[in-house]
C-alpha cells in the first residue's frame, strides 16, 4: 500500500528521469550540440536506459492501490 505522497514522489523521479535521459539520448545521437555528449553512443544507451526507468517509475506511480497485475 503506497501513499499520496510515495506515488506522487515516483511520479515526479519519473518524470525528472524521463526528461534527462530524453536530452541524453538527443545528445547521443547528435540531435543536441553543445556539449562533449554530441554524437556519443555511450550517452545515447545512458539516456535510453534512464528513460525506461523514467516510464517505469511514472506507471508504478499511477497505478491505483490494490491493483495487482494478475487476474483472478
Amino acid at each position: 500500500m503506497m501513499s499520496r505522497i510515495g506515488r506522487s514522489t515516483l511520479i515526479t523521479v519519473g518524470v525528472i528521469a524521463l526528461i534527462l535521459g530524453g536530452t541524453w539520448v538527443g545528445q547521443g545521437l547528435n540531435l543536441i550540440p553543445g556539449s562533449f555528449m554530441t554524437g556519443s553512443q555511450m550517452w545515447f544507451s545512458i539516456g535510453l536506459i534512464v528513460v525506461i526507468i523514467g516510464v517505469i517509475l511514472i506507471v508504478v506511480g499511477l497505478r491505483r492501490p490494490g491493483e495487482s497485475s494478475t487476474s483472478k
